[in-house]
C-alpha cells in the first residue's frame, strides 16, 4: 500500500469560439501529478457536446489525432483521475456527461463524498439507474434532480450542496455556462484565472493556470459558486461560512505541485517550513541531507537550511518510468524501487545521512529506499517524515481506507525505525500542521482522527461494485 494522488479538474470559458480543447489539454498536463488512471475532455460547441475519455495518461489518451478530432468551442472541461471510489475502468472516466429534460451537463469532480452510500441508496430506491461506480455520478444525479425544479443550473448546484457532504471541488458545464464549486469545508483546492484575451480558466492548482497563460486571480472560497456565462462572471456565496475551513493538509505535504499556491500559501514554502520544523524537533548528527524524489526534496532543503547540514542529491529518480510502471509479471523478483530510484554512491558513501520523505504508509517502500542507501555505503540513516504518522482512514479523497496496513497503527516510532532499518526516525508533529497551511484551518483527520463530517457506514473503495443477488 502506498499513497496515491488526487484527481485534477480544469475548465475554460471563452467569449468567442476557440481551441478550448487544446487549452484544457495543457491544463491537464500540468495536473497530471494528481491522477494517472484516466483522463478526459468534453467540449461545448454552441450547445453540442463532444468528448474524448479513456484510461491512461494525458499524452496517451490524446496521442495522434485524438485531440484534433475535438472541435473548437466556447467552453470545455477536463479531468485527470485517481479514483478513491470506484474501480479503474473506462466507465468511471470523467468528465461525466448527462442529458436531461432541461439540457446537457458535463461534470468533473475532485474529492470524495462522505455520504455517498446513503445518497446513492436513496437514489436507487427512487428508480435511478447508475452506469458508473464513482460517487461523481451521484453528484450529477442530485444536481440534475434539482435542475428539474429550479430556474437555473447555478440554482440547482446551490440546492444540491445542502445534500452533499464531504469533499468536492467541481467544474461543471451546461449549454451556456461554466460553473465552479468548492465545498463548504474547502477540503480540496480550486482557483481561477484570466488569459490576456479574456478567457477564464479554472483549475485544481494554480500551476495549471500558468500552463495556459492565464493570470491567477484568486482561490475560490470554501462554499463559493462561480458562474461564467454570456453576461460575465457571477460569484455566489450563500454557502460560504456554513462550515469551518478544513483544507486537506496533505495537499501541501504531498499532493500539489511545488510551484502551486493554495489559499495564499506556497506549496514549496510549506514543504520547506516542514523541513525546518523537523530539524528543530528531531535533530541529527549527520553529514548530508537527502530528499526522496520528488515531494521529499523541498522538505530536505528546509531541514538543511535549519540544521546547517549540507543538502545533497543522494537519490536519483528514473524520469521515464512515470507513476504507472507495472512489473512484467507477478512472479518477478525485481525490486520496483530499484527501477524507480538509484542511490548516488559518491554522495552517500561513508556518510551519516538524514533521509527526508513525505510519509510512511506500510513501510515497505521506506525499507527498500533505506536499503539502497545502505548498499551505496551510507554509514547511518536517520529518517525524517514531513507529515505526522498515519493513524486513521481518510474519507475525503486520500486513498487511505483502512488501518490494517498503516504501520504507525501497529508499531511505536522506535519499532517502526527497526522495521524500516533506520538509526532514528522522527515525524512532523500534528501541532505543526496549522503553521504549515497558513493557520486558516486544515483537515488532519488521517493523523488525529478528528473528522469534520460523519464517518461513512461503508468505506470500501469498491463498495459500489459488489455482486448483487436478485
Amino acid at each position: 500500500m502506498s499513497l496515491h494522488e488526487e484527481c485534477g479538474v480544469f475548465g475554460i470559458f471563452s467569449p468567442r469560439k476557440a481551441d478550448v480543447a487544446g487549452l484544457v489539454y495543457y491544463g491537464l498536463y500540468a495536473l497530471q501529478h494528481r491522477g494517472q488512471e484516466s483522463c478526459g475532455i468534453v467540449v461545448n460547441d454552441d450547445g453540442v457536446f463532444s468528448s474524448c475519455k479513456d484510461l491512461g495518461l494525458v499524452s496517451e489518451v490524446f496521442s495522434g489525432d485524438a485531440l484534433s478530432r475535438l472541435p473548437g468551442g466556447v467552453m470545455a472541461v477536463g479531468h485527470v483521475r485517481y479514483g478513491t471510489t470506484g474501480g479503474t475502468k473506462r466507465s468511471n472516466c470523467q468528465p461525466i456527461e448527462v442529458n436531461h429534460q432541461k439540457g446537457k451537463m458535463a461534470l468533473a469532480h475532485n474529492g470524495n463524498l462522505s455520504n455517498a452510500v446513503s445518497l446513492r441508496n436513496a437514489l436507487e430506491l427512487s428508480g435511478a439507474i447508475f452506469h458508473t461506480t464513482s460517487d461523481t455520478e451521484t453528484i450529477a444525479y442530485i444536481v440534475t434532480r434539482e435542475r428539474l425544479r429550479t430556474p437555473s443550473i447555478e440554482d440547482a448546484v446551490s440546492a444540491a450542496m445542502y445534500t452533499l457532504d464531504g469533499a468536492y471541488s467541481l467544474v461543471l458545464m451546461s449549454a451556456q455556462k461554466l460553473i465552479c464549486v468548492r465545498d463548504p469545508y474547502g477540503f480540496r483546492p480550486l482557483c481561477y484565472g484570466r488569459t490576456p484575451d479574456g478567457m477564464y480558466a479554472a483549475a485544481s492548482e494554480s500551476c495549471a493556470l500558468k500552463a495556459v497563460g492565464a493570470e491567477f486571480v484568486r482561490d475560490l472560497e470554501p462554499g463559493e459558486i462561480l458562474v461564467f456565462g454570456p453576461e460575465g462572471m457571477v460569484s455566489r456565496k450563500e454557502h460560504c461560512g456554513r462550515r469551518k475551513k478544513k483544507i486537506c493538509a496533505f495537499e501541501y505535504i504531498y499532493f500539489a505541485r511545488p510551484d502551486s499556491v493554495i489559499d495564499g500559501v506556497s506549496v514549496h514554502g510549506a514543504r520547506v517550513r516542514a523541513g525546518r520544523i523537523l530539524a528543530g524537533r528531531h535533530s541529527a548528527k549527520a553529514d548530508i541531507v537527502v530528499g526522496v524524489p520528488d515531494s521529499g526534496m523541498d522538505a530536505a532543503l528546509g531541514f538543511s537550511m535549519e540544521s546547517g547540514i549540507p543538502y545533497g542529491i543522494g537519490l536519483i529518480k528514473n524520469k521515464y518510468i512515470g507513476r504507472t510502471f507495472i512489473s512484467p509479471g507477478q512472479d518477478t523478483r525485481l525490486d520496483q524501487v530499484r527501477i524507480k530510484l538509484s542511490a548516488v554512491e559518491e554522495c552517500v558513501r561513508g556518510k551519516r545521512v538524514v533521509l527526508i520523505d513525505d510519509s510512511i504508509v506500510r513501510g515497505t517502500t521506506s525499507r527498500r529506499i533505506v536499503r539502497l542507501l545502505r548498499e551505496a555505503g551510507a554509514s547511518e540513516v536517520h529518517m525524517r517524515i514531513s507529515a505526522p504518522p498515519f493513524l486513521h482512514p481518510c474519507y475525503y479523497g486520500t486513498d487511505i481506507d483502512s488501518c490494517e496496513n498503516l504501520i504507525a497503527c501497529k508499531h511505536s516510532v522506535e519499532e517502526t525505525a527497526g522495521i524500516i532499518g533506520v538509526d532514528s526516525l522522527g515525524y512532523l508533529p500534528v501541532s505543526a500542521l496549522e503553521e504549515l497551511t497558513g493557520g486558516s484551518g486544515c483537515c488532519s483527520a488521517c493523523f488525529d482522527g478528528s473528522y469534520p463530517t460523519s464517518i461513512p457506514s461503508d468505506t470500501r473503495r469498491d463498495r459500489f461494485e459488489q455482486k448483487l443477488t436478485f
